[in-house]
């Protein structure tokens, strides 16, 4: 679940001007990620009803071969960008913590029984099931939320289902809303785009709307375990950081930049591709440096890399089964990666993966910000 709220931020939280910020950062940041784009591919006299079509079926963007010198070029940038992990170590656990053996629930049981039911019908084309056959993902991806809460309550008798119903709850039609932005986003750069399967406009909408909610309890729950198996929320070290984040001009620089990227992605889509993951986390660290409130990054800079690391880790972790049950699901998706769509692990250009190490941090804010609205409700 989202990492605990700081008890001086709690105040912040629960009167009306802690949610009117939290808020506020919401709608800055949908504005600039709906209206840039648009803005950039109008002043740059592409067509725009391309960009609106619903369902998405055109393929308009003719992408750049591979390219050996721009892979190497990526490689050097990801590795640099990972290459803090490299000094991190764990810092022992403080006190004792007794092991307690809890059974494993019975929803965790109807779970894997789900997800071994659509894992069969979702890679099989069974004659009966034809009707059903592009909706195997949703009843997937529920059976794996089931099943990752299950065993964190097994290892620690607690789990964000069980615990934290409301937010848990929450995080669904937030999660709807959160992937269509990348949805939108992909339109003016098509990484991906969805065959098989002919829908109506309003098909498509609900179809991919259920599928989409549970990308936030699945990355959320999947964050939970990590921390219960391996205790790295408080326990991973690491090289400080300076302490830049909360500077108004690199705030100001950050977000001009995100926001000029934004506006350049329809125009140059195989120059700027990979920013429709980093945009949007540069314009929330720099809304939280401008705005107060949490940092994503702050903890860095104390050598805490335990959130940074965990939110990355789950969602390089749930884009594995993403992959790994499209590859053969009769619904499916698939990938145009400009220079670098080489070396697939399924569907996926081994490069692309990096794309998840931001998208958890993108997950985590979003989880804080929904923990955020909830807390403002606890009674004094």
């Amino acid at each position: 679940m989202p990492g605990p709220v700081h008890p001086d931020e709690i105040a912040g939280y629960l009167d009306p001007s802690g949610m009117k910020s939290v808020l506020l950062k919401f709608f800055i940041l949908a504005g600039m990620l709906l209206g840039l784009p648009m803005i950039g591919v109008f002043l740059a006299d592409l067509p725009v009803s391309r960009f609106l079509e619903f369902p998405p079926e055109t393929r308009y963007v003719g992408h750049a071969p591979f390219s050996w010198i721009a892979f190497g070029i990526f490689c050097l940038i990801i590795l640099s960008a990972i290459l803090p992990l490299v000094r991190l170590h764990r810092r022992p656990p403080s006190g004792t913590h007794a092991t307690q053996s809890t059974p494993f629930p019975w929803w965790g049981w109807t779970g894997v029984l789900l997800g071994i039911a659509a894992w069969i019908t979702a890679w099989s084309r069974f004659s009966w099931f034809t009707a059903f056959q592009p909706h195997t993902f949703t009843p997937l991806w529920i059976s794996y939320i089931l099943v990752i809460n299950a065993l964190t309550y097994r290892q620690t008798r607690h789990c964000m289902m069980v615990d934290r119903p409301g937010i848990f709850l929450s995080l669904f039609p937030a999660s709807a809303t959160f992937w269509w932005f990348f949805e939108y986003l992909n339109r003016f750069v098509q990484n991906w785009h969805y065959g098989a399967v002919d829908f109506t406009a309003t098909e498509y909408f609900w179809y991919a709307t259920l599928p989409f909610a549970t990308v936030l309890p699945a990355v959320l729950s999947t964050r939970d375990l990590i921390i219960s198996v391996f205790r790295l929320e408080s326990g991973l070290q690491g090289p400080c950081l300076p302490e830049v984040f909360r500077s108004p001009q690199l705030a100001g620089i950050l977000l001009v930049t995100a926001g000029a990227s934004l506006a350049g992605i329809g125009v140059w889509p195989d120059v700027l591709f990979p920013l429709l993951w980093v945009s949007p986390l540069l314009i929330i660290i720099a809304l939280q440096s401008l705005m107060g409130g949490s940092l994503v990054l702050s903890e860095l800079c104390a050598g805490k890399w335990g959130q940074v690391v965990t939110s990355a880790l789950a969602a390089l972790l749930c884009g594995f089964f993403w992959e790994m049950w499209n590859f053969f699901s009769y619904a499916r998706w698939e990938y145009t990666v400009p220079f670098v769509h080489r070396f697939l692990i399924f569907e996926m250009p081994i490069l692309g993966y990096a794309g998840y190490l931001p998208f958890g941090l993108e997950c985590i804010v979003i989880g804080q910000m929904i923990e955020s609205l909830h807390e403002k409700h606890i009674p004094a």
